[in-house]
């Protein structure tokens, strides 16, 4: 038992190995809350990631979740071209079993200790309302009364719509969606969110599915021309945009074959099952790829405006921005021979490196500066 133990701790350290700032476990007993947070980048700044919650079978999944994650989160905030680093916290444990105020209040009180190094909000099991209780006790959480931002929703959905606009843009050659046909798979409050943008267009026709009878029947009413399809289904229609906007690798041996769309753009996160694999496939069948951090990053560039003092303006703005951040992807793919996912990746990498460069040339002169009047 102790030589299993061992060879856990040894994992945690070689997280810290692999450019990891700092993994916290942290606990409340009176309230039965657990959890960890991983803080994978912060050189351009405090770090930004949502909390998930979840019942983990064991610690070493929730530190295998958490830290990929957190990495995840760096590249996506640095993409998105704000000026915040990657974290992410998992909390462990059933959800129906232990929400309370008091234990969001503690899990509150555990983030201000953090003292601005985090900055959190909703994920997975998360609601405004346990956000609510969180922002009585700490200033650094999204989706609080105080802040007046609300829920990332409409953020989300229009940084999703814009990037679709972009992908269009690049593969058909067309500045609007006139004549087009997308697929929507699901269609939560994202999606719905995101029709009141595409009623703009002259769209030739609407596929939908989703596996909740609310959700089907909420969007027939909110668009009475959209065609529902089996789950199943749904990868083989013919469509120019397929936007998947529910769960996760959903892009992987069995669906890519199926697929019978030019492009795929959506909210989801994670839709490549594996990116080294699925990406290249992809380009195999000729299909322009919008990667999903970058599509889907309305919802941090909203929680970025809340922790600078929101204006919804200014957050509109920078959402429109990933307009321009996709069509750079594509030409660095295009020029460099690379898949999308990993254009993004190594455009993320490369505004860190500048601005690191710069800052430190900053940092530098000034202590020079300071050294000559002494």
């Amino acid at each position: 038992m102790k030589k299993k133990k061992s060879e856990f701790t040894d994992k945690v350290f070689d997280y810290t190995n692999e450019g990891f700032e700092q993994i916290i476990y942290f606990h409340n007993k009176a309230t039965g809350l657990k959890g960890i947070t991983c803080i994978h980048d912060t050189r351009l700044g405090p770090s930004c990631g949502g909390t998930r919650f979840y019942n983990y079978e064991s610690e070493e999944e929730a530190l295998y979740d958490v830290t990929r994650l957190a990495k995840g989160m760096t590249y996506k905030n640095a993409a998105a071209g704000l000026d915040i680093g990657g974290c992410k916290t998992v909390i462990i444990g059933d959800p129906k079993k232990l929400k309370s105020e008091e234990f969001f209040r503690a899990y509150g009180r555990y983030i201000q200790s953090l003292k601005g190094r985090v900055y959190t909000g909703q994920d997975m099991n998360i609601t405004l309302k346990d956000c609510e209780y969180m922002d009585r006790e700490t200033d650094y959480v999204s989706g609080g009364k105080r802040k007046g931002a609300g829920s990332t929703t409409p953020l989300t959905a229009y940084g999703t719509y814009v990037g679709i606009l972009a992908a269009v843009k690049k593969k058909l050659g067309q500045d609007n969606l006139d004549g087009l046909t997308i697929s929507f798979q699901g269609v939560g409050a994202v999606v719905q969110d995101m029709i009141q943008h595409l009623q703009k267009h002259d769209l030739k026709r609407i596929y939908f599915t989703d596996i909740d009878e609310e959700k089907i029947k909420q969007f027939k009413e909110l668009v009475p021309l959209a065609n529902y399809v089996e789950p199943d289904e749904i990868y083989e229609k013919r469509c120019d945009v397929f936007s998947p906007n529910a769960i996760g690798a959903i892009l992987n041996d069995e669906t890519i074959p199926k697929l019978n769309c030019k492009i795929i753009a959506g909210a989801a996160n994670n839709m490549l099952k594996e990116e080294d694999k699925h990406g290249p496939m992809l380009e195999e069948k000729d299909i322009l790829y919008a990667p999903d951090f970058v599509i889907n990053s309305g919802g941090v560039i909203n929680v970025y405006h809340e922790m600078m003092g929101y204006h919804k303006e200014s957050a509109l703005q920078t959402a429109e921005g990933i307009y321009d951040r996709l069509m750079e992807i594509f030409e660095i793919s295009e020029k460099e021979g690379m898949p999308t996912y990993k254009a993004a990746n190594i455009m993320a990498e490369r505004r860190i490196n500048r601005l690191i460069e710069m800052r430190k040339d900053h940092v530098e002169t000034r202590r020079r500066f300071q050294w000559n009047i002494e």
